[in-house]
């Protein structure tokens, strides 16, 4: 009448539980190291660019905020905010952090021209 039996394995090895196998968790690990490569690494490489940008904000630099404001860095107000000018005598504060792009750097200003002289080969004679 029943049509499902009892299996029963006779013969089959009893596993006590007590062995460590490495080959159970091996492509758990290959999970991580996939997941650590593709995603965590490049993450944080985007994060210390970022940051190196935000420390090389000078004044005159045109950026753009996270809310798609462009304006040009009239002041560095402290070391997480800047003023920046978004229209002729309109300048608003932002958090350092909330600037996502550096349009254009503006030049260092050099204190003292530099010449390079050209030594020519009648001056060698």
């Amino acid at each position: 009448m029943f049509l499902i039996t009892a299996a029963h394995a006779d013969g089959a090895p009893v596993s006590s539980g007590a062995g460590f196998d490495i080959m159970s968790f091996l492509p758990i690990i290959l999970i991580f190291g996939v997941f650590y490569f593709l995603i965590l690494r490049p993450q944080q490489a985007k994060a210390k660019k970022h940051q190196q940008t935000l420390t090389a904000l000078r004044r005159g630099d045109r950026v753009v905020t996270n809310g798609g404001i462009i304006g040009t860095v009239t002041k560095l107000v402290s070391d997480n905010e800047i003023q920046l000018e978004i229209d002729d005598n309109v300048k608003v504060r932002f958090m350092r952090a909330m600037i996502t792009d550096v349009l254009s750097k503006n030049e260092p200003v050099a204190s003292e021209p530099v010449v390079k002289a050209k030594a020519s080969k009648k001056s060698k004679e």
